[in-house]
C-alpha cells in the first residue's frame, strides 16, 4: 500500500499528550476487539502499544476512556474510565463523521509503523480470500486494497461487537457469520463502515434479511415477511417460524442505528403491498 500519509510532528511520541495519529489507531483498535479484551495483558494490545509509543496500560485506559463515550456501553450501566480528553471526543466523532477515510487512514498508519519498525507489512485480505491481489497492477490494485482494508473493517467491528456469534441463531463458526448491513452499501455511503449499520448473522439469516424476507422492530425483535411466513418450503419454516417475534442477541457496542432498523422494516413493508 503506497504510503500517503502526512503526519504530524511527534506523532508517535513516548511522551506527552496523545496525538491525533495514536488516538485514531487506538480507536480502530477498539472498534475491532471485544470489549472483555481490552485490558494491558491482551498480546495484540502489547503489540499496538510498542507501535504508537505507549505502554500496554497507557493504551487500555485509553480503550477504556472511549467506552466511556460509548452509549452502547453506558446504557447497559457498564462505565468506562472518566477521563476521556477532549481530543478522544473529536476521534470518536471524526470516526462517526467519515468511517471510510478513516478505516483506510488508520490502515496507512499501522502498514506506515509496521515498515518503520522494520516488521513485515501486511497486504490486506478479504474475509473470504476470494482472489488474489496479486493479479492485479496500479490503479485498479490499489482500489481492491481499500476496498478490503473498508470490508475487514466493518465485519471485524461488528463480529468484535456481536462477541463473534449470530445475534438470532447464536452460530459462532466464524465461516458461517456474515457482517450484514442493515442499509446495503450501495444505498447509504455515510453509514457503509458505521458498525451501527451491521448485524452479525449467519449466513443464512443474512441472505434472508438482505431479500427482506424478515426484519426487526423499533425493539429489536424478529418480523417475518407475508412472503416468508407463506412460503411452503419446510427448512424456511423450520428455520424461521421459531424466531418469529423474539428480541435478537444485541451487541456489546455500536447497537443497531433505529433510524436504518426502521428504513429496512419499510423497505419490507413496501415489497409487501
Amino acid at each position: 500500500m503506497p504510503d500517503t500519509i502526512s503526519l504530524s510532528p511527534g506523532a508517535f511520541s513516548n511522551k506527552g499528550h496523545w496525538t491525533p495519529e495514536q488516538l485514531k489507531l487506538a480507536f480502530a483498535f477498539y472498534c475491532q476487539t471485544p470489549f472483555g479484551k481490552l485490558h494491558s495483558k491482551n498480546p495484540q494490545i502489547v503489540e499496538l502499544a510498542k507501535l504508537i509509543g505507549r505502554t500496554p496500560s497507557a493504551l487500555a485506559m485509553k480503550l477504556v476512556n472511549f467506552a466511556s463515550l460509548d452509549p452502547s456501553i453506558t446504557g447497559t450501566g457498564r462505565k468506562g474510565l472518566s477521563g476521556a480528553s477532549a481530543l478522544d471526543r473529536e476521534i470518536w466523532d471524526e470516526f462517526h463523521a467519515d468511517w471510510e477515510r478513516l478505516a483506510v487512514e488508520c490502515e496507512q498508519l499501522r502498514q506506515h509503523l509496521l515498515h518503520e519498525h522494520g516488521l513485515k507489512a501486511e497486504t490486506p485480505r478479504d474475509a473470504d480470500d476470494a482472489f488474489a491481489l496479486d493479479d492485479y497492477t496500479g490503479v485498479t490494485r490499489q482500489a481492491l486494497v481499500q476496498q478490503r482494508i473498508k470490508q475487514n473493517f466493518f465485519r471485524r467491528a461488528v463480529l468484535a461487537s456481536y462477541g463473534g456469534r449470530c445475534c438470532i441463531s447464536g452460530v459462532s463458526d466464524a465461516r458461517l457469520l456474515v457482517a450484514s448491513h442493515i442499509v446495503p452499501w450501495r444505498e447509504d455511503k455515510a453509514n457503509r463502515l458505521n458498525p451501527s449499520n451491521g448485524l452479525c448473522l449467519s449466513t443464512i439469516h443474512d441472505k434472508a434479511f438482505d431479500l427482506h424476507l424478515f426484519s426487526l422492530t423499533d425493539d429489536h425483535r424478529v418480523v417475518l415477511s407475508h412472503q416468508l411466513k407463506a412460503s411452503k418450503d419446510l427448512f424456511l419454516q423450520e428455520v424461521f417460524r421459531p424466531i418469529e417475534d423474539r428480541f435478537i442477541e444485541l451487541p456489546e457496542r455500536f447497537a443497531p442505528e433505529l433510524a436504518l432498523i426502521r428504513n429496512h422494516r419499510e423497505t419490507m413493508l413496501r415489497s409487501q403491498l
